[in-house]
């Protein structure tokens, strides 16, 4: 397929497909459990308070309370998702995962919302851009970041059937929609497109940058493959090293630090296997600030023209 023949099919937030995929999980399965931090309108979880009042736990503005009560109810055979913003998912909580959770090898499903830059007028406080390396550094842990609600949505479901404990990273704004019709299997890279000059390996709310750059890429006549590494770990190596061993360069774009991410995951693996030029789309090692979410991915670099530039970049240190 074409990128130019991926269309959206409108655009909704990504933590819409979390409310509505975690209803469809409890659906299945009556071991599903919904913990939150006093955020259950943030988190979209109305429907499932709806449906199943006796499998949900307000926790208050207890978030580190609420990783422990997560952790206990595993033993009795639960799934819990904890929910509340990404900040507060790691960050306030790190002890508690490592802990009672990581350590423990508990089946707790830790579902953050309101991540990155795109989390907008909220600020630096809230923008966390150093969570999927605080989550992948645990021995254990999966970390997954979908790119739209269809794929938030095949994610949760999919986390829920997964055992063991799960990061699950997404979003606010409202973002287009195209994977409808894609399968969707936790550790399985999601190819848009082959070529043979650059690879774009993106996750998240770049994934459609990502593809918005490969198009404008592709009108200036250079052969471009996209892939939407929504697993960051485990690491789908056998698609990314497929991929670069064709193309011999590649950048990665993503909404969190550069340090620490994506980028981080596949420049170590380039490393260690075929080593290749490589440039990297995040912050550049920096807090965010108050804005919309248009003008902070084009303040701090993460834009499609951005993605553009550094392909040509990584093309020409290849030559």
């Amino acid at each position: 397929m074409s990128l130019k023949e991926i269309q959206s099919i409108g655009n909704k937030d990504t933590r819409s497909g979390f409310g509505d995929g975690i209803v469809e999980a409890a659906r299945k399965n009556p071991n599903v459990i919904a913990l939150t931090a006093d955020l259950l309108g943030s988190m979209k979880l109305n429907q499932f308070i709806k449906e199943f009042p006796d499998r949900f736990i307000q926790c208050g503005i207890a978030e580190a309370n609420m990783i422990g009560v997560a952790a206990g109810l595993t033993i009795g055979g639960k799934i819990p998702f904890t929910t509340t913003f990404a900040n507060f998912s790691t960050g306030r909580v790190y002890d508690q995962i490592r802990q009672s959770v990581a350590y423990s090898g508990k089946n707790v499903k830790i579902a953050a919302s309101h991540a990155g830059l795109t989390l907008g007028e909220d600020g630096a406080t809230h923008q966390i851009l150093e969570d999927i390396g605080l989550m992948k550094m645990l021995p254990g842990m999966t970390v997954v970041v979908p790119c739209d609600y269809a794929q938030t949505k095949a994610a949760t479901m999919a986390v829920a059937e997964y055992e063991g404990p799960v990061y699950l990273r997404f979003g606010r704004p409202s973002w287009p929609i195209f994977t409808t019709d894609r399968p969707f299997e936790i550790g399985k890279a999601q190819q848009f497109s082959e070529g043979t000059d650059i690879s774009i390996f993106a996750c998240g709310h770049l994934v459609w940058s990502a593809i918005q750059a490969g198009i404008q890429l592709e009108e200036k006549g250079y052969s471009v493959e996209v892939i939407n590494i929504h697993t960051i770990k485990p690491l789908d190596e056998e698609a990314v090293l497929k991929s670069i061993r064709k193309t011999k360069c590649a950048v990665t774009a993503e909404e969190h630090n550069v340090i620490g991410g994506l980028g981080d995951a596949i420049g170590q693996l380039a490393a260690r296997n075929f080593p290749i030029p490589i440039e990297y789309i995040g912050t550049q090692d920096t807090f965010g600030e108050s804005g919309t979410p248009t003008q902070l991915l084009k303040k701090y670099g993460l834009d499609v023209p951005d993605i553009v530039a550094a392909a040509e970049k990584a093309i020409s240190r290849k030559g």
